[in-house]
């Protein structure tokens, strides 16, 4: 036990270390860059993007883009895909402790104040870019999209956390599964994708899987699963946003702006529903910032070392955590309509990314 937990904190020094020493080397290989950021920075392959921005929307609870690390360089490729299913299932257990410690703390706090905190938290995380870079990470020529792009994501954010108070945490994470499969069919109007016979009918597979989930006409449609899949498709918006910003903008102006626009607007409802938190209430939603940072750092680690096509499926497991912690805090199982809804919900999303994987190296090649 001791080797392996060396072994860990080994792999996340390695880690902090590329990113304090190449703090932008997770930009926008394509976009503008300071001369700064166009020195420090080597060129890297273009990462596979609905897949990696879902995984940070939803599990680190709209968080940072360090999902835009690419798995390598030219100048230096890494690849070990054993390592990436390792810290893989790092993030899923570490995000899922998270989301059960949400509604842990829901019970004697509102969820938009949690959401408040969380978001002020998450502006630690940007601390070390303004220490290192100055003012750089705050120029841009598209402010009105950042901007728009965090409100829609302060929204999304209120709306999930809510449900994650309320409806069983089963229930939340098999249909936040969806994001992906309406970014998908979002893509088709604002990118004009194409999509064939097979990616369609995964979207299909997908939408039916949230029937199942939810069985309209057998069980009552709660709100806390209308809010899932409003935060669901207003994160599919901001995948669309988020692809067509990674254009033009590095991954830490993207990640800045929406840290620096959350956190105050997050405040606004919260202080509708305010209550100064006890000393114990503040050590939980401490822990939810280490928790959401850690697995921050362990989701971004397993996308540099290892193919997304070889992650996505590890992503289901937080389905399994999820189960056992509502099972052991709450008393919550969930019956067999949850696990194949979200199972049929799951492979839509890991086909379409699959499927968008073999695209890109066939345009490649």
């Amino acid at each position: 036990m001791r080797q392996f937990l060396s072994r860990v904190f080994a792999d996340l020094s390695e880690f902090l270390t590329f990113i304090t020493t190449n703090p932008l080397a997770i930009g926008n290989p394509r976009g503008h860059r300071s001369a700064e950021i166009r020195r420090s920075v080597p060129e890297c392959q273009w990462p596979d993007w609905n897949f990696l921005t879902t995984l940070t929307e939803f599990g680190i609870g709209v968080r940072s883009v360090l999902i835009m690390i690419p798995p390598t360089t030219t100048s230096k490729p890494i690849h070990n895909n054993l390592k990436g299913i390792l810290w893989m299932f790092a993030y899923a257990a570490l995000v899922s402790s998270m989301h059960g410690s949400i509604r842990y703390v829901s019970a004697d706090m509102h969820p938009f104040e949690i959401a408040f905190f969380r978001n002020l938290f998450g502006l630690i995380a940007v601390a070390p870019w303004f220490i290192r870079l100055g003012w750089a990470p705050l120029r841009t020529n598209r402010l009105g999209l950042l901007i728009g792009r965090g409100a829609l994501n302060t929204v999304c954010m209120l709306a999930f956390f809510t449900a994650l108070s309320t409806t069983p945490l089963t229930e939340v994470t098999a249909l936040s599964f969806i994001a992906p499969v309406f970014a998908a069919v979002l893509a088709i109007f604002v990118f004009g994708d194409r999509i064939g016979f097979r990616r369609w009918a995964a979207i299909l597979v997908g939408f039916v899987g949230v029937f199942v989930v939810l069985r309209p006409g057998f069980t009552e449609i709660g709100t806390g699963q209308i809010l899932v899949l409003v935060a669901a498709l207003g994160w599919g918006v901001c995948l669309i946003i988020i692809k067509a910003l990674g254009r033009t903008e590095s991954s830490v102006t993207i990640t800045t702006y929406m840290s620096l626009v959350m956190a105050p607007l997050s405040l606004i409802p919260a202080m509708f529903f305010w209550t100064w938190p006890s000393w114990e209430q503040l050590a939980w939603l401490a822990m939810l910032g280490t928790l959401g940072g850690f697995g921050q750092m362990a989701m971004a680690e397993a996308y540099r070392v290892a193919d997304t096509h070889v992650l996505t499926p590890i992503d289901f497991t937080r389905l399994l955590f999820v189960a056992v912690i509502g099972y052991l805090a709450f008393g919550e199982v969930p019956d067999i309509f949850v696990w194949i809804g979200g199972a049929m919900i799951f492979s839509a999303t890991a086909f379409i990314a699959y499927r968008e994987h073999r695209l890109r190296v066939e345009r490649r090649n």
